[in-house]
């Protein structure tokens, strides 16, 4: 199989709307790997061939979808998650298409849903190794750093999620809806005007 470099996986449209959510249809799943392998294994090096491992024999795929009137359309973020022991959860290969990684706050509102999907279903403690690069934004996403780690040879920190600020979402197959931000600033603007 010829390996797709990031910027080969196809953009359609500008989208009105992303839709994060459990993954449900087969393409969903297809599309989600994809993104992995172009993200992980093409443009970061971290993997040859492709990211699969055995958590992903349990684990649950999320995706973020770009929307065309309301449906998804496109797989354009993902990130997994699975419970390691009763109560402790770990989320894991959060990738999102380097064309959107400034729309719509896609990668955290996909860790926004693991986080509370895991909640719903008893998480007492939320894990998951960030990349360094990354840390900020996890912070900034009420996560608390715990301390540096190696991980596929790249410097990680060991982070875990402050449960207090991600509500329990009990229909994640539904998800959450976003808005590219620069339409979420213009409806806002639009209803500022109107109140």
């Amino acid at each position: 199989m010829q390996a797709l470099t990031v910027c080969e996986l196809p953009i359609d449209f500008a989208p009105a709307a992303f839709r994060i959510k459990c993954v449900s249809e087969p393409w969903e799943r297809r599309e989600a790997l994809a993104l992995r392998r172009a993200v992980f294994c093409v443009e970061q090096g971290l993997f040859v061939g492709n990211d699969l491992d055995a958590i992903d024999a349990d684990a649950i795929l999320l995706v973020a979808c770009a929307c065309v009137a309301g449906e998804c359309d496109q797989v354009v973020g993902t990130v997994r998650i699975h419970e390691a022991q009763p109560g402790v959860w770990w989320g894991s290969r959060l990738a999102v298409h380097p064309s959107y990684r400034h729309l719509g706050r896609l990668g955290a509102t996909l860790i926004r849903l693991a986080v509370s999907m895991a909640h719903a279903r008893g998480a007492t403690a939320f894990w998951a190794h960030v990349q360094q690069q990354n840390v900020a934004l996890f912070e900034k996403l009420n996560w608390h750093l715990h301390g540096p780690v190696q991980l596929h040879g790249r410097p990680h920190g060991l982070m875990e999620a402050s449960l207090a600020h991600y509500p329990p979402c009990h229909e994640p197959d539904w998800g959450y809806f976003t808005l590219p931000q620069a339409r979420a600033r213009t409806a806002a603007a639009v209803g500022g005007d109107r109140a």
